[in-house]
């Protein structure tokens, strides 16, 4: 994307963002954040956490059924 066309896209965001009010761009947050329901260590870290985690959870489970 060159230079300019960066900044037509900034520039049209802008003016979609300030055209909106107030109670229209607070809704518009909520909704993203309703949205977003992934955790925060999947965020940051991808699935790895998410990995790990079922990999713990199976070894706990076989040394459960071992005793």
């Amino acid at each position: 994307m060159s230079t300019n066309a960066y900044i037509k896209y900034l520039t049209q965001q802008l003016v979609e963002y300030f055209n909106l009010t107030k109670k229209e761009r607070k809704e518009k947050r909520r909704h993203r954040k309703e949205d977003n329901n992934t955790s925060v260590l999947s965020h940051w870290f991808g699935i790895v956490p998410f990995a790990l985690s079922m990999f713990v959870r199976k070894k706990i489970k076989k040394r459960k059924q071992m005793s």
